[in-house]
């Protein structure tokens, strides 16, 4: 079969690979990968991996490099061990694609996500969703409903970080919100807070291409650029009182973006950090003390969010795929896919691989 296989720093390679024959295992599921996407995780271990690719053998699933890419993907089941009955043959599903045990001290609380000894589907396990076909647990393969399209299905991943973010700042009918960072999750965290009713969204971003998508995303949102802008005095202008915003979703992973965050909240206001900080941050703590704010940290998602964002989706309150902006055929995944994430003078926000060929 086809794959999409990394092996380190900028080695990444189309080629043909044994495709498994069935499920492995009384609770597993053979499926056929549809559409995928191209996560930062991805970018990342492309320019400076391995990181969490492994190379040497993983402790939970035993994988190593060479990699099968792609954790943020649809699919179709086409066989199932004898204990799956949540899905069949032509059920299609989105891929939760962490691993973890079930019976540790995260795995009997349900904090499968929080777990020391984890896998992840595309990552740290033997198949990913940019090979033809691909084994996972029963517990990986999540239903959608027909209202729910196959790209729509493969950004359920990334949209359970946004609202996942979301949901920790307690966002709310009426709340007033900051996103800081527009990317692909930052966007997604502009779809969710509008989704669980902001009423007043500001947006900081850097990029004029991305502030133009968070415009043409959420119309309303009051989007800025940090740097040309009296943020002090934006936030006091257009929040009730001049008090502050009720929360600001980090999306960076940047100092800056984070300090603004801390800035912009009123007193018992509450920070996100969704972006993840690749190395220590300078804040101030006496700010953060004297409003009484707080101070939320998120790692990925709990894994029982996919019905719920399904659903979002299906009602047409939660439009993931307008993040979307090209679909590849995995022939083209280097040259139209990462170089074109990394172009700094691209346009692109999300990318997704058709495994079907389609570009």
């Amino acid at each position: 079969m086809k794959a999409v296989r990394y092996y380190s720093k900028k080695d990444i390679r189309v080629e043909d690979v044994p495709a498994p024959s069935g499920p492995l295992g009384d609770d597993m599921v053979l499926i056929e990968p549809l559409v995928c996407g191209i996560c930062g995780t991805d970018i990342h271990e492309y320019i400076a991996g391995p990181i969490v690719t492994p190379a040497t053998p993983n402790s939970y699933s035993g994988a190593t490099l060479p990699q099968i890419l792609g954790h943020e993907f649809s699919a179709r089941v086409l066989e199932v061990g004898k204990n799956i009955t949540h899905v069949a043959p032509g059920s299609r599903v989105s891929v939760q694609p962490l691993i973890s045990p079930r019976d540790d001290y995260y795995g009997r609380r349900g904090l499968f996500h929080l777990s020391e000894n984890m896998a992840v589907v595309g990552l740290s396990w033997d198949w990913g969703g940019m090979g033809e076909r691909a084994v996972v647990n029963g517990y990986n393969a999540i239903p959608v409903p027909d209202t729910v399209s196959d790209v729509q299905a493969a950004m359920i991943e990334p949209a359970a970080v946004a609202v996942y973010g979301v949901d920790r700042g307690g966002v709310t009918s009426g709340s007033s919100v900051l996103v800081s960072g527009v990317g692909p999750i930052g966007a997604l965290v502009l779809l969710a807070a509008k989704a669980a009713g902001a009423t007043k969204i500001f947006v900081s971003e850097l990029n004029p291409n991305r502030r133009a998508l968070a415009k043409e995303l959420v119309p309303d949102a009051v989007v800025f650029d940090p740097r040309e802008t009296d943020t002090e005095k934006l936030f006091r202008d257009q929040t009730e009182e001049g008090v502050g915003i009720d929360v600001a979703l980090e999306c960076v992973g940047a100092e800056a973006s984070l300090n603004l965050c801390a800035k912009a909240v009123r007193r018992r206001g509450t920070v996100v950090q969704v972006g993840l900080h690749v190395k220590p941050a300078a804040i101030d703590a006496m700010l953060w003390a004297l409003k009484d704010i707080t101070v939320e940290a998120t790692w990925c998602y709990p894994v029982t969010i996919w019905p719920r964002i399904a659903s979002m989706i299906g009602a047409g309150i939660f439009p993931v795929e307008k993040v979307v902006t090209a679909e590849i055929a995995p022939e083209d995944v280097v040259e139209k896919g990462f170089e074109a994430l990394l172009d700094p003078k691209g346009t692109h926000m999300k990318i997704l691989v058709n495994m079907k060929g389609r570009s």
